[in-house]
């Protein structure tokens, strides 16, 4: 029943009931794959996080030479940290001799993936989850050969500005350092991933789905360099982009656009570009953004070739 027959009020009943529609149904897909991740993010953070940087301070005693960016990248996208806890990780290790095409691949794929953010991408279909893997894992690979190839006889990072990062899980009772833990992460996220599900309701109920494929999916050429274009401002937070990602891939986007957005989303992220930005200086920062976003676009027209 209309408030006295008002037109304008019912057209905001019916959009409000359309977008709540859109809204729940979008949060019965995600809101497992949230939880799930930031529980396994948390138990990883609680328990597996001193054994990552006990396996990386390891690898010092080995003679793996170039090939130790291999392992570099595998425990970087184990990392639970964010990137302001990653770097001062990085600079301890630097400190004791660790190579620099080591830590730069090692923070790379850190940037670009976490285990909660794998589990967030489960949501995307399998194709887009392991393509989210394996560029993760190459772009660290390469950001670490190119370092070894360009800056073997010279320091790359400038980690004085860090110090040690702050632990904040020091509860002796394990499971109340998991469940504070777990706390930390849903402040952290949980207005971004109900911000990126309203804002994916809005997209369903007013973009059109041809658009998307216009845009995203007819000329693949075009749409991974929109699609690396975009993930610079869209990028907020892992979990909030995850709904917009599933409605793009489901309106027409093509699977290279998407890799390309999971790419440049994560690295020019605002907070991981202030904490990048320190330890590279203004030059080696914008070599940064350029190989951040040449990558994600090579591996976007790759990927919609094969």
């Amino acid at each position: 029943m209309s408030k006295g027959g008002d037109p304008i009020f019912d057209i905001l009943q019916r959009e409000f009931i359309y977008l709540w529609y859109y809204f729940t149904v979008l949060l019965e897909q995600i809101f497992p794959y949230w939880i799930i991740g930031m529980m396994i993010g948390s138990l990883v953070s609680v328990f597996g996080k001193g054994k990552i940087q006990l396996l990386l301070s390891n690898m010092q005693s080995r003679k793996w030479g170039l090939f130790g960016i291999v392992p570099a990248c595998i425990l970087g996208i184990a990392s639970p940290l964010c990137m302001y806890g990653t770097i001062p990780i990085a600079a301890s290790f630097s400190e004791k001799g660790m190579r620099d095409d080591w830590l730069a691949a090692f923070m790379i794929s850190s940037i670009l993936l976490n285990p909660q953010l794998i589990v967030y991408s489960m949501a995307l279909g399998n194709n887009a989850f392991f393509i989210r893997i394996i560029s993760a894992f190459l772009a660290g690979i390469t950001a670490g050969l190119l370092v070894y190839i360009f800056y073997r006889d010279k320091s790359f990072f400038d980690f004085s500005s860090f110090g040690e990062a702050r632990n904040r899980d020091t509860d002796p009772n394990s499971l109340f350092r998991f469940l504070k833990n777990f706390g930390r992460n849903v402040k952290a996220t949980g207005l971004y991933f109900f911000f990126g599900i309203l804002l994916t309701a809005m997209f369903q109920r007013y973009v059109p789905e041809n658009s998307f494929v216009n845009l995203f999916g007819s000329n693949e050429g075009f749409g991974v360099l929109m699609a690396a274009t975009l993930g610079v401002p869209l990028y907020f937070c892992g979990g909030g982009t995850i709904p917009l990602l599933m409605q793009w891939l489901h309106s027409g986007m093509s699977i290279g656009a998407a890799a390309s957005f999971m790419i440049t989303g994560p690295a020019t992220k605002l907070t991981n570009l202030g904490a990048v930005k320190i330890v590279l200086g203004a030059n080696k920062f914008i070599m940064y953004l350029a190989y951040n976003i040449l990558f994600a676009l090579v591996t976007g027209l790759v990927v919609n070739i094969f």
